[in-house]
């Protein structure tokens, strides 16, 4: 953890949690050399992070004073005036902005011009270590902030650079993905269920066939096509579900919600800039 240094959060939010129990599963992490800023209020967030024994304190300032990498995970509309709070701090450290919606030249233009800043668009099961995440690197982000920011993020899962325009997108697919996957998992043991397999069962099986289904996409290099082709039998049992699929639209509401996701975060977007 020396080579990265002591890693903070503004905000403790759900993926400010994620991001940390991530990093100490991973080993990259100790709790003491972790700390976070969380509202008083927020009792859960508090007892989350005190339960991993990460420092936690209810003003941002210590935060920056005592880190070299900060994440900045306040919700989006607060973010302006957390940004402000902290700036006469911010010289020399590096910012990983997790906040949708806000530019880098917005963050830039809040901290001191010595400041680094990389956003970045983790999605929820890097609590798991199994996150999908995508970086974009600000004007004075170094290779170095680069490499310790893909270090971070692959410890909780996958990391690739992406361009700026990109991440609506990104946030659509990946970021609000998990969900329409369990959607996908509860509906698929849904119906296993009015079939007659016990719930607890047709969860596990759901889950299993979905996880290894996304790592031979993944991993093997073929086309989803090509194995859904390998699957489906001529008048079998697949090509039946496939073919009630296709009626019920399947594809197209899938489609259509990552379309409608990333016109929102579009829409947040020109809200927060």
């Amino acid at each position: 953890m020396s080579v990265i240094g002591k890693i903070g959060f503004l905000g403790g939010g759900n993926m400010a949690k994620a991001l940390a129990k991530g990093f100490l599963a991973a080993g990259l992490a100790k709790p003491n050399t972790l700390i976070a800023s969380v509202h008083p209020a927020d009792k859960l967030s508090l007892q989350s992070f005190q339960s991993l024994g990460v420092n936690t304190v209810v003003k941002n300032a210590p935060v920056v004073q005592q880190s070299d990498v900060v994440f900045v995970s306040v919700k989006p509309q607060v973010v302006p005036s957390v940004l402000s709070e902290i700036q006469p701090l911010s010289s020399g450290k590096l910012f990983l902005s997790v906040a949708m919606g806000i530019t880098l030249s917005t963050i830039e233009s809040s901290l001191s011009p010595q400041a680094r800043v990389i956003r970045v668009m983790p999605n929820l099961p890097a609590v798991m270590c199994s996150g999908c995440s995508v970086f974009v690197r600000g004007v004075n982000a170094t290779d170095r902030d680069a490499e310790i920011t893909q270090k971070l993020l692959q410890s909780v899962g996958t990391c690739e650079p992406v361009d700026e325009s990109q991440l609506d997108v990104v946030t659509a697919l990946s970021g609000s993905g998990p969900a329409y996957v369990f959607v996908m998992i509860e509906a698929l043991a849904d119906g296993a269920v009015h079939m007659g397999l016990p719930r607890d069962l047709a969860y596990r099986l759901a889950s299993q066939t979905v996880l290894g289904a996304g790592h031979m996409v993944r991993d093997s290099g073929m086309h989803p096509g090509q194995l859904k082709d390998e699957v489906t039998s001529p008048a079998g049992s697949t090509a039946a579900a496939l073919r009630q699929l296709e009626l019920s639209g399947f594809r197209a509401a899938v489609s259509g919600a990552v379309e409608q996701a990333t016109l929102r975060c579009r829409q947040i977007s020109g809200k927060t800039t």
